[in-house]
Parts: C-alpha cells; structure tokens; sequence
C-alpha cells in the first residue's frame, strides 16, 4: 500500500487518481493526518502535500530530500489543482522513471478541453501549448484531442442543443457476466419470466418522456446494457414499435442498438431492428482469440462473430460497430495483431478500441489477485495495432474518452468511416445535450443553458425499478423542471 498525508482535506481524489496511474497494482489511501495511522509498505514510497497560507509543499514522508512547493494564490482553486499536479508528476516520474502519455490529465474527457478551446477561437498551435504546458500530456496525445475535438464540431454541427434531446434505453440483462465487467447486469436465465414485467415499466417511462418533451426535438436514440438482444425478437419488437409509436423521429440522426454478443443475435432479431429502422448496430467480440473469449467468460466462438456480423451484412445493415479491448488478461502485440487482422476481413463501418480499466466491482479485480496484474499488457505498441487496422480500414478518430484504473493510462478511441461515427458515443462525452435514460441503472443528465450539468438517477437493482418506476418518473420530472426554470430566468434577463 502506498500512503498520501495530507495537512487538509484538499484534491483527495486528483491525488489519488495521479498516484495510481504511476502505479495500477497497487492500492493507494489518501488521507489528512491525525485521522488514520496508516505507512506504506516498506519498499514502497509514501508521499506528503502540505496547503500553506500562498504556497504547497509536497515530497516524500518521512522527508529523504528537500520538499518541492510552489507559490501561488491559495484562491484560485483551478491553478492550485493542476500546480499541486504537476507537483506530485514531478515526484512520481522521477522516482518510477516512467512519463504518462496523458501527463496529469485524470479525467474522462481530454477532448473537452480541446473543444472548449476550439470554441473560445483558440489556434491548434495555442491549444498543443496549453495542454502541454498546463497537463504534461504528450505530443501526441494532444494532438489526438485536437484531431478529435475538430471532427466532433462537425459530425455535432445539425444538433439542436437547446431545442433537443438524446434518449437512453438501458436493457440490464446479458447471457452472462464478462470477467472485466462492472455495469449493472443481470443474468436473462434468471429474468426470463419478468421481462415483459421489465417492459411495462420501461413503457412507463416513455410515455412520461414523450409528454414531458413534447416540444423538443428527438435527435437520436441509443438502446444500450447489458445486452439489449438477450430480449427475445417478440420482446424487442414490442419495445421498438413502443418506440416508433411513442416518439417523432423526424429529425433522429441515429437509431442504435448495441446487439453485442454474438451469442445474442438472431436473423429474427435482425430483422426486427431493421423493420423499426434501426440504423446502427454493434457485434462487439472485444478479441478474436478464442482462449481469450472463453477466459472472460464470452460464451461464443469467434466463428459465431463472423457469422453474427455476416448475418446483419444479409439484413441490410451498413453501420455496424464492433468493440475490441487491448490489455485483456494474456494478449500481447502478437494477439492484438491476430484480431486485427479478422476484423479486418470483416471490413465494419466503425471500430471502438477500448484500453482495457480494472473496475472493482469486477471480477477481473479478484482475478488479478490471484494472478498478478503483469499478466495484463497493453502498451504503445499496441495502441498503433490497433490504430492502423483502423486507418487500413478508411476509418478515421472521431470520439475519445479515459476511465480509472485503465491499462496502460491510455484511452478510448472510436474509429469510423465518413459518415459513419456513433453520434450518440460523442454526446454523451461532451455533454452537451440533454440526455434521457430510462430502465434500471440508468442515469439521465440534463445539460443548462449556462452549460451546468445535473443528474438524477434510477435505481440499479431490476425488481426495485420495477417497484419504484412512479419513482423514478418522478426524479425526472424534478430534473426536468429544474432545466424548464432556468431557462425561463435567463429569457427574462
């Protein structure tokens, strides 16, 4: 255990995050001192960062060497942060010789910086400066963000921000539960007989929402999960014609449905989304090495994949995704390479790459115990894989996004073909639209018009959401009214 001393309780949670990217296998406590009597193990550093009337303080505990500080105005909470953040860089990078690619950059969405940026007329070269003058982050991956931000402004540019709406159909069941997962789910064998429960409160919530957004523009619709095709093709077809009847998709841009396992989908199925006019589908085998799927507890073979995706190809779909996660337990460059190459003869419209993240609630966390986390690898190289399957593919960058504890302190990153991207993929990062979620688990985010951003939940267990839907109609309606009240007050003004 690596232990963080601090004199107050100040950027806890930055510290905590930094420290961990430098080192993800071990576990890193932060705390202010008197509150706990905790010391790293003895081969591993514990650090302090004392916050003084117009300066830090921050280096090793017990003290080895001189402190580094840094003077500034305490009042100025955004400097103090990323001052006190290169601070710890500064410590951390010279004691492990390593240099994170994204620098002090913790959180999820690098690319709003870039496209906040972007907006305020910064230049490309001012914008590369910033973010590696202020965040440490290389090169390279500022340059990524820039890309991105720039091709996000335009695939964004027909949104109706203020006048619309995005919608969220969460489906929490799936065949079973991957080794790395920690999303809300729930095993369809065991929920085969509520479903049609499940549905009447899903329905519930539609037609709230078809009154409550009455007057604003539906711009697209995303049915996510668990696995949205563990519903029988009769029960997903109750749900979209619910949809289609329910809402006007005069101006939806994109109807996705996240099919995901191979061992999910159906021709009856396919042909279901495809009568409701569902645009985008994803066929999501995150390798295509079969003793990898069967580690992780995929319970389908890399032939079913194939012939999943040739089966939609059939029906008529021409934007299917697929997903691929590097760092998966045991894969090297040599693995990542062998599924690039299947994908590649597959030829999908769009590619998601996803650095693989140790989430707790996962039983990769357990699995890691017992086996080490060396066994997890994913590096720069692996990450070029990737990208150059991607670009052999005519694809192109177009959505980025970071999460805790990932792999290698890289990225997501969507690749697409022109006209392809996953609009409802950058919405949700760059939050900028307000987005409706609805069935268990789910979390609705409304986006002010003074950019200020509030949630409201639904609970995640499925037999409470069904107990509680007038509940959870009831949180939205707060949260919608809340949107409603201040926009009318900055009308006034």
């Amino acid at each position: 255990m690596i232990v963080v001393i601090l004199n107050e309780d100040k950027f806890a949670y930055d510290i905590h995050s930094l420290v961990k990217a430098f080192y993800p296998e071990q576990d890193v406590k932060v705390f202010v001192e008197g509150e706990k009597d905790l010391a790293s193990d003895p081969d591993l550093p514990s650090f302090f960062v004392r916050f003084e009337t117009d300066h830090i303080r921050a280096g090793f505990w017990p003290p080895k060497e001189q402190a580094r500080s840094v003077y500034l105005s305490m009042e100025d909470r955004v400097r103090v942060k990323n001052e006190l953040k290169q601070l710890l860089y500064g410590l951390l990078s010279e004691l492990t010789k390593k240099q994170l690619p994204w620098g002090t950059l913790t959180g999820i969405r690098p690319t709003k910086i870039a496209m906040q940026l972007l907006e305020e007329g910064k230049t490309e070269e001012e914008i590369s400066a910033y973010m590696q003058e202020t965040y440490l982050a290389s090169e390279e991956k500022t340059a990524l963000s820039i890309e991105i931000a720039k091709r996000e402004r335009e695939i964004l540019s027909g949104i109706h921000y203020e006048k619309g709406y995005s919608l969220y159909i969460g489906i929490p069941f799936c065949p079973t539960t991957c080794l790395y997962c920690s999303f809300t789910s729930f095993p369809i064998c065991a929920w085969k007989k509520r479903v049609g429960e499940y549905l009447d409160a899903l329905e519930k919530e539609i037609d709230f929402v078809r009154e409550a957004c009455r007057d604003k523009i539906l711009d697209s619709v995303y049915i996510g999960g668990g696995t949205p095709t563990t519903l029988e093709a009769g029960e997903l077809e109750r749900l979209l014609s619910k949809i289609r009847n329910t809402f006007d998709f005069g101006h939806v841009q994109e109807f996705t449905v996240e099919a995901g396992r191979a061992d999910s989908i159906t021709r009856d199925k396919l042909k279901v989304m495809k009568k409701y006019g569902v645009t985008r589908i994803s066929v999501n085998p995150q390798t295509m090495n079969q003793k990898t799927l069967k580690l992780i507890g995929r319970q389908h073979t890399v032939e079913q994949v194939e012939k999943a995706f040739h089966m939609a190809r059939e029906e008529g779909f021409d934007n299917i995704n697929m997903d691929l996660i590097l760092g998966l337990p045991g894969e090297n460059e040599a693995d990542v390479a062998y599924t690039i190459e299947r994908v590649k003869a597959l030829n999908p419209d769009s590619l998601t790459v996803h650095s693989l993240a140790v989430k707790r609630a996962s039983r990769l966390s357990q699995w890691i115990l017992e086996n080490g986390i060396s066994t997890l690898h994913n590096t720069d190289e692996t990450m070029k894989i990737a990208a150059a399957g991607a670009y052999d593919l005519g694809m192109e960058p177009y959505y980025l996004y970071r999460q805790k504890n990932m792999s290698g302190n890289f990225e997501n990153v969507g690749y697409a073909k022109p006209g392809r991207a996953g609009i409802y993929n950058i919405l949700i990062m760059e939050e900028k639209e307000s987005i409706l979620a609805l069935g268990a688990g789910t979390i609705s985010k409304a986006v002010f018009a003074d950019g200020r951003i509030e949630r409201c939940d639904n609970v995640k267990d499925v037999t409470l959401y069904m107990e509680k839907i007038d509940e959870m109609i009831a949180r939205k309606r707060q949260l919608l009214l809340k949107n409603e009240e201040k926009q009318c007050r900055i009308v006034e003004k």
